[in-house]
């Protein structure tokens, strides 16, 4: 497999170099402003041909909206796409390439490897067995998650949050409401410190989510249950192995090459199913991507606020934009007809007290035009139904 970079980022460096080290070739290089290893440069403009490369690679270093527009052009292209992510903290912009991925059809992975690795699979399976009791460990108390980072400015707060929140989304579900503890951003600039994000969760599972200083980089999953607890200890090192430790059973360690696991989504490989076993953690699609952003989105929202905020949880496609376009329309136009039928009769007073004849003329057409108004609306509702007919005969 050839493939060429857009951009680049430590993440991205890491997925290219275990591509090389299984057999592929990373055969240019676009968008690198702080330069790089990979050569040759060319332009972007030329990772839309299929002969240069098979599959690109997106890396969120030095973001631009060239490279943004570029992405966007590399999906309607249908061109293959691994995104490191979270690429942008706009989940318009993740949503709007969702909508164009469906119509071009080309893969568009997000880089969010970590769900991929046995012990979220073993996790998530433990949760299960402990909420349909089970489980040696009794009920199901909380569920902890504490990065713990040396950086912890706004940015780099919602970025890790957006990628926690995938693991979150795939060992209790899609969760339904955020509610953000601390002071607001903008009455204490070291608001973000020591963020704690509380999120509800299809099981009924408290799931907390806190930033912490100190130590090295890694991500700390605590499972909290009546009779014991299971923690996962995630470095941000991808060489390094991850940590399980069960309440009554000695450590455990697991290493896991998450940047090779994330090759084999930009293939299509022959007689591989398209749905994973509903008993496996699936790899993540874009939607995915575009619900943990809208989580992490969600937080700046929740501490201005000061309550909790509901997620949105809604399936964006073209065809949804349009009807959500059109009952916006229809909400105005409703208005737009009272309003008219006010002025006409103000109109239509002043004219007979007047002897204004063709001001009562004008007057009294305000039905008609409202009815030719309300009949154009209507039969644009057919609109899907013809677009759809005409896909059906290309």
């Amino acid at each position: 497999m050839k493939l060429a970079l857009l951009g680049t980022d430590d993440r991205i460096d890491q997925v290219a170099a275990a591509a090389l080290q299984a057999g592929h070739e990373v055969v240019a290089a676009a968008d690198l402003p702080g330069g790089g290893p990979w050569r040759p440069i060319v332009p972007w403009q030329d990772l839309l041909d299929a002969a240069v490369c098979d599959a690109v690679l997106v890396g969120r270093r030095s973001w631009t909206e060239v490279r943004a527009e570029a992405v966007r052009a590399l999906v309607q292209a249908g061109r293959p796409l691994l995104v490191s992510h979270p690429a942008e903290l706009s989940m318009l912009w993740a949503w709007e390439l969702e909508m164009i991925r469906q119509d071009a059809g080309g893969p568009l992975v997000p880089l969010l490897p970590e769900r991929l690795h046995p012990f979220v699979q073993r996790l998530r399976t433990t949760l299960e067995a402990a909420l349909a009791g089970a489980s040696p460990l009794g009920t199901v108390e909380s569920l902890v998650f504490e990065r713990r980072r040396a950086e912890r400015h706004r940015d780099r707060v919602l970025t890790w949050l957006a990628r926690d929140a995938d693991l979150v989304r795939a060992i209790v579900g899609e969760p339904a409401r955020i509610a953000a503890l601390g002071v607001a951003p903008d009455a204490e600039p070291t608001a973000w410190n020591s963020l704690t994000v509380g999120l509800t969760s299809p099981t009924s599972v408290p799931v907390r989510w806190q930033v912490t200083g100190g130590g090295e980089g890694r991500l700390e999953l605590t499972l909290h249950c009546e009779l014991g607890r299971i923690e996962l200890m995630i470095p941000d090192d991808w060489s390094r192995p991850w940590r399980w430790t069960d309440s009554d059973r000695p450590a455990e360690e697991c290493s896991f090459d998450l940047a090779a696991a994330m090759l084999p989504s930009l293939t299509v490989l022959p007689g591989r199913p398209e749905d994973t076993a509903a008993e496996a953690v699936a790899p993540a699609r874009w939607a995915d991507a575009a619900r943990a952003i809208e989580v992490a989105e969600a937080v700046p929202r929740s501490l201005a606020k000061g309550r909790a905020v509901d997620l949105h949880q809604e399936e964006f496609s073209e065809l949804g934009t349009f009807r959500g376009t059109m009952a916006s329309a229809g909400c105005g136009l409703i208005l737009l007809a009272l309003g008219l039928l006010l002025v006409a009769t103000l109109v239509g007073g002043i004219a007979h007290e007047f002897g204004w004849d063709q001001g009562g003329r004008i007057a009294g057409a305000w039905p008609v035009v409202v009815l030719v108004a309300l009949g154009g609306f209507l039969v644009l509702q057919l609109l899907p139904l013809l677009v759809t007919a005409g896909r059906r005969h290309e």
